[in-house]
This record gives structure tokens, C-alpha cells and sequence, in this order.
């Protein structure tokens, strides 16, 4: 009895220590909402086990009804897994081939679709231009444009565009091969299996439940997408998926690895990104934003921790709530989130050279550092990431160079000056930030992948 006192006691100290954890998170949450950069559904998991759970703020512009935990909330770009996974589900059944052509299901479309594969389309490297989303009201508006559509940006596998007609043509397929819209294959073979009971696909204002996004001037953002298909999710549901996609409910470890793992560095898969271990899910990380939305996964199956954040007023933050998370998980000092700094920047970065929109942030850092994070090495990395964007290279270098002087020991921000000088295509220079990448930071796969290329 003594030895088995002596196994069990370590655990029990150790939920009563993650229990005592949950003021700590709440009192975090309630702060950022009284500061105006938090409104929505937290929820924390710990060893399988969920330990923190709440609502906070309102539910739309009126202000007038409170958030609840049962209430909905769109996804963004999170929703596009459900599509991923059912392609997959489709290749496990051998009802088609990741090789296949898109041709082979929707004939209709342009010799192009001869050339892009289903793999193209989940890894992004179809070659297709976004939709044309000032014209597109419809399903049939997008697919008339694909048909009209004379050539692609470049050869399907030789380059990587995130964008929705990707999204769009596995939709459609998955409806060619199984003979039901998309939505109810979702319904059906999806949410229902997986219990999430309390999700709706495409849902309206009519939804009592359904979160209504807003923005900081209490502009209420309309649930219209040119679009069909994106499934909105409570956080009991949001969890459960994870769930499902961590203990394999739907697919095979190998399938997963498929749609886990992007076709390169700093791209996006069908399942966002992570990391497998053998036949076991070391992390599966994904963000989503849509209209005002904003979402965060952040799951390490093995350790049973999971983080999920909903917002219906985007701030660009939840990555700093993530980080403030884990600290508090860890028994660490952490940093208060604040406002996102890139919305001081917002509209500027066509007119502004990276040098000088660096004097206007050291201008602003003095004067609003006390409600904008100007702590974390992420404000500088997104503007320099929109730089990369607007194909402004040259400045997101300059933006790049000087976050490695604020935070030199971060190897986020070399791994992110090292892409910078790779698509300028100065390989020595991407080489070297890579590699310090990887000194400062031992578990950057991206950085591993680039270094071997490189090497080459």
C-alpha cells in the first residue's frame, strides 16, 4: 500500500498544481478584456484533462447579449481541415489518388485542370489565383471564373500559393466522387462521428447562437461568403475535433502525416502544421481569420495540452495569449497581452519604405507602449511578413535585420530573416540566419529542412 501511495501521490500533487493554475488564467483573461484586446471563448486542457473554460464579452456590436461558452464562432481558415480530411478519407476508401488530375472529376474546367493533381490542391501548389472575391457571390459565380480562367500563375509543384480556389476544387470534388453537397457530407461524416452536436456549416444571423464579429468601432461584420462550406464550432466541439484528428478517429497515422506536414518551409498544410513522432502527434498548430474572427489551436496530444481561442473581434494577438498560457501552465513570469501593434500600421506599408516605417515605430513605441505590445519580437514580424507579401523584399530585410537586433535570442526572427534573404535568393546569408535559428532554437524543423536544402 505504501508504494502504491508513494506512485500515486506525484499525480495528485500535480492536478491539484494545474488546478491552482486556472485563477491565474482567468484573472489574464479578464484583464486583457478590461483592456479592450480580448473578447470571446477560452479554453485550456492539461493532461487531458480540461482546466479552464470561459466567455467573455459580448456576442455582437450591440453589446447587449454576454458570450457564452455554448455560443458559435467562425474559424477562418481552421474550417478548411474538414475538406482536407474528407479528400483523405476519399483516398483511404480508394475512391481517388492524391495524383490524380483535377480533370478526371471536373471535366468542364479548362486544359489547366489536366496538369493540377489533388495533392496540388491540398498542398497549395496548384498554381491557381485566388477568387476574384470583388465579383464572386456564389459557388457558381467562383466556378464560372475557373472556367473562364486561360492559364495558371505558374506549373502546378514548382511554387506555393495560399489562397480559396484550392479550397473551392476540393469541395467540389469530394461532391463529384460522393453524389451529397459538401456541407452534409460534413454533417454526416464528420461532426456527427465525432459528437460535435453543436456545430452549424454556413450558418446565418437567424442563429441566436452564432457569435457575430465586430470591429473596434462597433461595425458589425456580415456573415456573407462568396463561399459555401465553412463550419463554426463551439469550444466543447473545437475540442473534440482535435481529439479526433490526435487519436486518429478519422484517418490513418500516415494519412495524417500527409496533410500535417506542408510542402515546405513557412507554408501552410491542410491541417495548418505540426509535427509527428513516429506514428504520434507531437503538435498540430493552426490560425484562422475571417472577417472579424479569429482562432487559435495550439494542441500537443502527448502531453494532453490543448489551447484554443475564439474571438469575434480580432485584435491579431492570440499567439500572445498562447504564449502568456503556457507560461502560466509552466509556473513561468509571463507577458499581459496588449493591442497588436500592426494595427498602428495598417494602410501604411504601401507608402512607407521599411526604414521609415522603422522611425515611425520607434516614434510610436514611445508614446503608446503602454497600451500596444511592443515587447514581442511578433509585431515586427508581421509587418515584415506583409512586406514579404507585397513582394517588398529589400524592406522586409530592413524590418527583419533589426527584430534580430531586439530580441537576438529568439530564433524565430533569424528563421524569419533567413526566408527573407532566401527569396531574394542570397543563399549564404539565408544559410547563416538559419543556421543561428537553429542554434537558438533546437526544435525548428523549418530550419532544419532549409539548412539541409541548402547544403545541397
Amino acid at each position: 500500500m505504501k508504494k502504491l501511495l508513494l506512485l500515486l501521490l506525484p499525480a495528485s500533487l500535480l492536478a491539484s498544481a494545474v488546478t491552482a493554475q486556472a485563477p491565474e488564467l482567468d484573472s489574464m483573461i479578464h484583464r486583457a478584456n478590461r483592456l479592450g484586446v480580448f473578447n470571446g471563448n477560452v479554453l485550456v486542457a492539461d493532461h487531458h484533462q480540461v482546466i479552464y473554460k470561459t466567455a467573455i464579452g459580448i456576442a455582437d456590436a450591440s453589446g447587449k447579449t454576454p458570450l457564452t461558452t455554448d455560443h458559435r464562432f467562425h474559424i477562418g481558415s481552421i474550417a478548411k481541415e474538414f475538406n482536407a480530411v474528407a479528400i483523405m478519407m476519399l483516398k483511404a476508401q480508394g475512391k481517388l489518388k492524391l495524383e490524380d488530375k483535377v480533370s478526371l472529376y471536373l471535366p468542364e474546367l479548362p486544359a489547366w485542370a489536366e496538369k493540377i493533381s489533388i495533392l496540388n490542391l491540398l498542398q497549395y501548389t496548384s498554381g491557381l489565383p485566388d477568387l476574384n472575391w470583388k465579383t464572386a457571390k456564389s459557388d457558381a459565380d467562383i466556378m464560372q471564373d475557373l472556367k473562364d480562367l486561360k492559364q495558371l500563375n505558374f506549373e502546378p509543384g514548382t511554387n506555393y500559393a495560399y489562397n480559396n480556389n484550392n479550397v473551392f476544387l476540393q469541395r467540389r470534388i469530394i461532391e463529384k466522387i460522393t453524389g451529397i453537397a459538401f456541407n452534409e457530407f460534413v454533417k454526416r461524416y464528420l461532426l456527427e462521428p465525432a459528437g460535435m452536436n453543436h456545430s452549424i456549416i454556413d450558418p446565418t444571423e437567424k442563429d441566436e447562437l452564432m457569435a457575430i464579429s465586430f470591429t473596434d468601432d462597433r461595425q458589425s461584420r456580415s456573415l456573407f461568403s462568396p463561399i459555401s462550406g465553412w463550419t463554426a464550432v463551439t469550444l466543447d466541439d473545437f475540442y473534440k475535433w482535435a481529439t479526433s484528428i490526435n487519436t486518429f478517429k478519422f484517418l490513418s497515422p500516415a494519412d495524417t502525416r500527409t496533410i500535417l506536414y506542408p510542402a515546405g518551409p513557412n507554408k501552410q498544410s491542410g491541417l495548418g502544421g505540426g509535427e509527428m513522432k513516429g506514428d504520434s502527434i507531437i503538435l498540430h498548430i493552426h490560425d484562422g481569420s475571417s472577417l472579424s474572427y479569429n482562432a487559435l489551436l495550439v494542441d500537443y496530444p502527448v502531453k494532453g495540452l490543448t489551447v484554443i481561442l475564439l474571438t469575434n473581434n480580432r485584435q491579431d494577438n492570440l499567439y500572445d495569449f498562447n504564449n502568456a498560457i503556457q507560461a502560466i501552465l509552466d509556473g513561468r513570469p509571463y507577458q499581459q497581452p496588449k493591442k497588436s501593434v500592426g494595427s498602428l500600421f495598417k494602410g501604411k506599408l504601401d507608402s512607407l519604405s521599411g526604414k521609415q516605417l522603422l522611425s515611425l515605430y520607434q516614434q510610436l513605441k514611445k508614446k503608446y507602449s503602454d497600451q500596444y505590445n511592443f515587447d514581442n519580437e511578433a509585431a515586427l514580424n508581421m509587418i515584415g511578413y506583409d512586406y514579404l507579401g507585397r513582394k517588398k523584399v529589400d524592406d522586409a530585410i530592413v524590418i527583419f535585420e533589426y527584430n534580430t537586433r531586439l530580441f537576438p535570442q529568439s530564433g524565430n526572427v533569424f528563421d524569419s530573416l533567413g526566408e527573407a534573404y532566401y527569396r531574394k535568393g542570397d543563399k549564404q546569408k539565408a544559410l547563416l540566419n538559419y543556421k543561428r535559428s537553429l542554434e537558438l532554437d533546437p526544435s525548428n524543423i523549418t530550419a532544419k529542412q532549409v539548412i539541409e536544402e541548402l547544403g545541397k
